[in-house]
């Protein structure tokens, strides 16, 4: 469980590190960013994982999500992982909706993807069990995030996860994969054409299948091109109301899809977690 340190920068009072390693579940190298605050000798920190969206690495919400202040602030570890494998044996598709940059946050069932796309079990077991070796982090204070695609993976994860994460919130999130052309596209080319199997990638199925969390926070931006066709929150909310579960969703009107939406409110986003991290 060795890592490679790709590079390393001071800022905010903290490391931002870029780090590679081995994946057993992919098959290829798969790399990584964390940013850890300073602290005292010994000190086990908060942990929040942000899951990036289509066509995304760990680079994007590293380079424009603006979060260092503010987790160097809280005290809390940020990790944000690539989208898909990589590398030149892995399969892919020339579209930017699947393939590489495109995981889905699955594991694949069909050929030829079966083989090296296991976002899944990457980001629900391997990561944290590299995170946990090498980081100081306590895995009993675990918040996730993420943006579009990895909006679907961070609901999805912590639904199937109950009370692994104290704290799930999301940036315009795919909420229904198999109510919109990305996730009819994504599903069927990772999963086959069987219809029930993707039920557990799909958080308002999950949802309405029993699957629970205590509260969820969601912001969407009201001018995002992508939101009647591919989002639509608006199933997450019948879905979180007929479940008797907390949503707290933010519709803000003039915000797109991008960084500039998601930088805007990463800082309440991540005091949203530390609130329920430190309780």
């Amino acid at each position: 469980m060795t890592i490679e340190t790709v590079s390393t920068n001071r800022s905010f009072g903290g490391t931002q590190g870029v780090y590679k390693h081995s994946s057993r579940e992919t098959g290829t190298p798969m790399v990584f960013s964390v940013f850890v605050p300073d602290h005292a000798p010994g000190a086990k920190l908060p942990v929040v994982w942000y899951l990036s969206g289509l066509t995304c690495t760990h680079a994007n919400v590293t380079e424009k999500g603006e979060f260092r202040r503010a987790c160097a602030e809280l005290g809390l570890i940020f990790v944000a992982p690539d989208t898909s494998p990589r590398g030149d044996d892995v399969p892919d598709d020339e579209a930017y909706d699947f393939g590489k940059g495109a995981g889905f946050y699955v594991d694949a069932t069909a050929a030829p993807w079966a083989a090296n796309f296991r976002m899944r079990s990457y980001i629900e077991n391997e990561l944290p069990e590299v995170i946990g070796a090498h980081f100081p982090v306590d895995m009993a204070r675990q918040g996730i995030m993420g943006h579009s695609m990895g909006g679907h993976g961070a609901l999805t994860i912590s639904l199937r996860n109950p009370g692994r994460f104290r704290a799930t919130s999301a940036f315009a999130p795919i909420v229904s994969p198999l109510h919109c052309p990305w996730g009819e596209k994504a599903l069927g080319g990772y999963l086959g054409a069987d219809r029930a199997a993707w039920r557990e990638y799909d958080a308002c199925a999950l949802i309405e299948d029993g699957a629970r969390v205590p509260e969820l926070l969601v912001d969407q931006g009201g001018s995002d091109n992508f939101l009647k066709e591919q989002l639509k929150p608006e199933l997450l909310e019948a879905a979180c109301a007929k479940a008797g579960i907390t949503l707290t969703l933010g519709l803000r009107e003039g915000y797109d899809h991008s960084y500039y939406f998601i930088s805007t409110f990463m800082e309440a986003h991540l005091r949203w977690h530390h609130e329920r991290l430190n309780r």
